[in-house]
């Protein structure tokens, strides 16, 4: 357990003693504290060139608001970080209770935007709990998996670990909310394949998964059975060139978008799909086309390069874990967050489906922001007590 006080010392080599904050700050992984602090400050002027435009006489609205969503979630990475990830694994039942109870308050509390449940009005925020719900969602179902799921997992216990999951996932869909679903259904199988399931299970789930799909997607629509609201089908299945005044315009302004920036961009005034909002939803959903347009390749790669540098070190921490916990959380964790990048990137030029999935850290949205940086505020736990379970006791 980590425990930062004032009163607890270790003796280095050099024999002198350092108080244990200092100790603590010492073990955490700083490469990974900079690629975050990286992408906030990177995020934020990404949302200063986009959104300047979206509201007359304010340019800064959207980057201030973005600003104190990034303040909150310091807060809740320090906090994150200090807490030991074991409290986590004591109480996963307490854990799992609040992430339902996030997503049922959700249709008791929250106005319908757009035919979608999804936010909570808090005066001075609005907050979206199935963002934060996906740290959460990680820690519970590892919290119970990881005593019970293995090489030698039998098919019963599997299936409660799939009810388990099945009932937030189930929950979000119905908001409807159908990429972050995809996303608690990615974290889902992360836990699976981290916990050291067989590759015959995986393989078997994975099938399984995708007749799912194949069913929701055509065979029962087929038999006159709609599982997915017309326009979430019409998203999964999408053609980019089908109606491209109709049901596939954003891809299309989005694609074009996306061409038009070139190597180093268009610049904030002249990226026309932007800044006369040809391009819909250019500061949530297709923040990324917007990226691309106003600068181009070499802006994107930027941006990618510090996902991937994330990645990494997410990667390291996996491995760095000092127990089988650690690895399903950190797991779990670094492929939600790769599949968001990869889903959100791909749609916007048309090779993955249209799910509404925001990119971290850039998308314009306080909940999301926050989420993000309270799960690299749990990686961090995980790698500090590791390298402090390494360092051993003095």
């Amino acid at each position: 357990m980590i425990e930062v006080s004032q009163r607890t010392r270790v003796r280095p080599a050099s024999g002198r003693t350092e108080p244990a904050v200092v100790v603590f700050l010492k073990s955490l992984d700083w490469i990974l504290m900079l690629a975050a602090a990286g992408l906030v400050g990177y995020g934020l002027w990404v949302v200063s060139g986009i959104t300047r435009f979206d509201v007359p006489g304010e340019e800064n609205y959207f980057v201030i608001r973005q600003g104190i969503a990034a303040a909150m979630g310091v807060v809740g990475l320090v906090s994150m970080a200090v807490i030991p990830v074991d409290l986590w694994r004591r109480y996963w039942k307490l854990v799992y209770g609040a992430t339902l109870g996030l997503m049922i308050v959700v249709f008791v509390a929250a106005e319908a935007v757009r035919g979608s449940k999804r936010w909570l009005d808090l005066g001075v925020i609005q907050f979206q709990p199935s963002e934060l719900g996906k740290v959460l969602f990680v820690l519970a179902i590892a919290g119970y998996a990881v005593d019970r799921v293995g090489p030698v997992a039998r098919w019963k216990t599997i299936f409660i670990v799939l009810a388990l999951g099945g009932a937030p996932i189930l929950l979000v869909f119905m908001q409807p909310d159908l990429g972050t679903a995809l996303v608690y259904s990615a974290a889902l199988f992360a836990v699976l394949f981290f916990v050291g399931l067989r590759w015959r299970q995986l393989l078997t789930l994975f099938a399984v998964g995708a007749v799912v799909v194949a069913g929701v997607l055509w065979w029962l629509p087929a038999a006159g059975v709609q599982v997915l609201k017309p326009y979430q089908a019409a998203r999964l299945t999408l053609n980019p060139g089908a109606d491209p005044s109709g049901i596939t315009y954003n891809l299309s302004q989005s694609i074009t978008a996306v061409g038009s920036g070139g190597l180093t961009g268009r610049g904030v005034i002249d990226a026309s799909q932007t800044r006369l909002d040809y391009l819909p939803e250019h500061a949530t959903d297709f923040a990324f086309a917007s990226l691309a347009e106003q600068r181009g390749f070499v802006g994107c790669a930027i941006l990618l390069l510090l996902y991937l540098l994330v990645v990494w070190r997410g990667l390291r921490v996996i491995t760095g874990a000092s127990d089988l916990y650690g690895v399903v959380v950190a797991g779990g964790l670094v492929v939600a967050f790769l599949f968001q990048v990869f889903v959100n990137v791909g749609m916007t030029m048309g090779v993955a489906p249209v799910t509404g999935i925001p990119l971290p850290f850039v998308t314009v949205g306080g909940s999301s922001m926050v989420a993000n940086l309270v799960l690299i505020g749990v990686l961090q736990s995980i790698h500090a007590r590791g390298e402090l379970g390494r360092a051993g006791p003095s």
